[in-house]
């Protein structure tokens, strides 16, 4: 009678483990997650303390708060903390961009890119240079931002003129169609002008360097891409379930498909005008966010937007220590270590599946 008193019942061992198991998981996510706060910090500290001329704490700090026009002051303030601010917000526009594609496609190797940002921003810069000429680096900013906005209409467009509306497959086929069709007349346009092919050579290796004063004309859009992606977290979670399951639990299909491409041709789109086409951040940031925390997007979003300001900062600082006294952009970075991290994630099955 003593042994079968103090024997737990099967009932309640079957219900209380998955509890036990689902409160340990959730307590390592906690965990990851506040681990990513201190790697942003420090990311941001490398990112002023390290250049051609490396620097100390106690010149970052001197320089921030009680500047007195030294060298290093100048250079701090004036190259290395803008720098540092674009860093963040590409990448917190990256992450966001690439979560909600990855999300809205289900498609585990889908980036921004997909959906024809990348190629319809060079395709804006290099038919505006073949037509006018040298075009100042602002414009250029503007004419990408442009050319992206139009490309991801066009494949949201031609994805939603399927019989049964937008759904991840006609999505991802109309973004290749798009983004092929981009890519020939890119290729054309630079065959037939040498100055459109220098133009494009240069603006599609990416970089932060230089591009401090393209912020102040693509903030209200980071804005707005960003409570669209916020407004986003809800339907992506029911939307991850099945789209009649998301149906039944009152979620507009259509509309969180909309909201969310839109989101995403904001925050990529005014990526792409900030720094250029930067390969990999959209790509392997969700999938480096959804090992920390799960497939939960109230997590997943704001822990993508951190881990892509890191990434990004911790790649254009790499650049700098790689090439000192010169630098390597932080695209080429990205694409060197992303690659063959990414086929290392790719491997585990776990990570590459949604």
């Amino acid at each position: 009678m003593k042994t079968l008193d103090t024997a737990p019942a099967p009932g309640v061992t079957r219900r209380t483990a998955p509890a036990q198991g689902a409160r340990s998981s959730r307590r390592r996510a906690g965990w990851w997650v506040a681990a990513t706060v201190p790697a942003f910090m420090a990311a941001v500290v490398l990112s002023i303390c390290i250049g051609g001329q490396p620097s100390s704490l106690q010149d970052a700090w001197h320089a921030v708060f009680t500047p007195d026009g030294s060298v290093m002051d100048v250079t701090i303030r004036e190259l290395r903390w803008p720098r540092t601010v674009l860093g963040i917000v590409a990448g917190i526009c990256l992450g966001l961009a690439g979560t909600l594609v990855q999300g809205h496609t289900r498609n585990p190797v889908a980036d921004p890119g997909l959906l024809g940002i990348n190629q319809g921003a060079a395709l804006a810069i290099v038919a505006a240079t073949a037509l006018v000429g040298d075009v100042p680096v602002l414009t250029q900013a503007g004419l990408a931002f442009v050319g992206a906005l139009a490309a991801s209409i066009l494949v949201f467009a031609i994805g939603s003129a399927a019989r049964h509306g937008s759904t991840p497959v006609t999505l991802v086929l109309a973004g290749a169609a798009v983004t092929a069709l981009c890519s020939g007349l890119v290729a054309g346009i630079v065959l037939l002008n040498d100055e459109a092919l220098d133009t494009l050579r240069f603006w599609q290796v990416g970089s932060l360097a230089g591009q401090g004063n393209v912020a102040s004309m693509v903030w209200p859009f980071i804005v707005v891409g960003t409570a669209l992606a916020v407004f986003n977290i809800r339907p992506l979670n029911a939307l991850a379930l099945g789209a009649d399951t998301a149906v039944s639990l009152g979620i507009s299909v259509f509309r969180a498909r909309a909201a969310g491409i839109a989101a995403v041709t904001l925050l990529a789109g005014s990526a792409v005008t900030l720094a250029g086409p930067i390969a990999f951040a959209g790509l392997l940031v969700p999938h480096l966010t959804r090992a920390l925390t799960g497939p939960d997007y109230r997590l997943l979003m704001p822990v993508s937007a951190v881990t892509g300001a890191t990434v990004l900062l911790l790649a254009d600082t790499a650049g700098r220590i790689i090439a000192r006294p010169g630098e390597l952009s932080v695209g080429v970075v990205l694409a060197v270590i992303g690659a063959p991290f990414f086929i290392h994630l790719a491997r585990k099955r776990r990570l590459a599946t949604l």
